[in-house]
């Protein structure tokens, strides 16, 4: 494999990677943010 091919490689992992776990820290602030309202 190209150097090019490795980096673009690990470029869209940390992209995906990044996406998750950037859509799951929404996801929680979003539910905390229900609980409060509940709790008021």
């Amino acid at each position: 494999m190209s150097t090019g091919a490795i980096v673009m490689m690990i470029i869209g992992c940390v992209g995906l990677w990044g996406g998750f776990a950037l859509s799951c820290g929404i996801a929680m602030k979003h539910s905390k943010g229900r609980e409060d309202e509940q709790d008021q």
